[in-house]
């Protein structure tokens, strides 16, 4: 009986051996589960901690971009706007600069945009051709309004690029008159000459352009020529319709000289005559002493291209 006994207590500590092992074995499995899913909690955590962190470097990434953006295409505008803003004022500039050109000798726009006035100079020789046309006032009567502006107009037109081809400075016109100077703002010694020149290439398109209407049947004009040489002073008049202008006796004598003239002919005073006289460019025929309102009677010469 004591060695059943002992057998059945051997059996039962192996069951409860076994018993225990089992235990511990579930134990470890679970423990080790427990870990499995800790780690996973931990995976899972730390990758919903990364995309986050990666949606909220691409939410930056996205919001500095349209930032960007927004601040790239104000820069553009800004710089567009600048840009037409400085193009219009360079235009404007430029329409202003060929205006001023158009009115004032080259030297004189410069000086009153560099200093904001001129000063008036004197000038000891400087020739001032005028020109006239004749019957002026007769034969406007043929002629409408806009057809005596048209053509006096066409025919200063013409002069404009003579006295430029020759460097002659236009002054102005006075109705039908025509006024230039040679030999000013800046001097040079052959002014006399290149006055003559261009007033003799004014007369030559006055007598084609007769011929040419004449031809047609129209009413045409004929023109006195006169260019006297002395001094003068010269400047700006005025304000706001500012003008560059000249006076002396020489431009009162100038004018007289055209009015003793004949038509189609350029008729020069004595100091002009005494300046080109061995000009080999120039035939000469002295016409005497004309008798001259408030001058007495002058020497006068009508002049020739050779």
């Amino acid at each position: 009986i004591e060695e059943m006994k002992a057998v059945d207590d051997s059996l039962k500590a192996e069951e409860i051996a076994t018993k225990l092992q089992q235990m511990e074995f579930r134990k470890a499995m679970a423990l080790d589960s427990i870990a499995k899913e800790k780690e996973a909690l931990r995976m899972q955590k730390a990758h919903e901690k990364e995309m986050r962190t990666e949606k909220q470097t691409r939410n930056w990434y996205i919001g500095g971009g349209v930032v960007f953006l927004l601040m790239a295409g104000a820069f553009y505008f800004r710089w567009r706007s600048v840009r037409k803003s400085r193009d219009i004022i360079e235009k404007e500039k430029g329409l202003s600069d060929h205006l001023l050109h158009n009115i004032l000798p080259e030297d004189i726009a410069r000086e009153l945009k560099e200093k904001g006035k001129v000063e008036s100079r004197n000038f000891e020789t400087v020739s001032i051709v005028f020109t006239d046309f004749k019957g002026f006032t007769e034969r406007s009567a043929k002629l409408s309004a806009a057809d005596i502006i048209a053509e006096v107009n066409y025919c200063f037109e013409a002069f404009d690029v003579i006295v430029e081809k020759f460097g002659v400075e236009k002054i102005k016109t006075i109705g039908d008159a025509y006024m230039a100077a040679a030999g000013l703002p800046v001097s040079s010694d052959d002014s006399v000459n290149r006055a003559v020149k261009a007033a003799l290439e004014m007369q030559s398109f006055i007598a084609m352009r007769k011929v040419e209407l004449e031809s047609a049947g129209k009413p045409f004009f004929e023109m006195r020529v006169g260019v006297h040489t002395g001094p003068v002073v010269a400047g700006i008049v005025g304000v706001r319709k500012f003008q560059y202008d000249v006076w002396g006796d020489t431009v009162n004598t100038a004018s007289r000289i055209e009015n003793s003239g004949e038509s189609g002919k350029v008729n020069i005073s004595e100091a002009t005559y005494n300046i080109i006289r061995n000009d080999p460019d120039f035939d000469f025929e002295y016409r005497g002493k004309i008798p001259v309102k408030g001058k007495g009677e002058l020497d006068m010469w009508f002049v020739n291209l050779k």
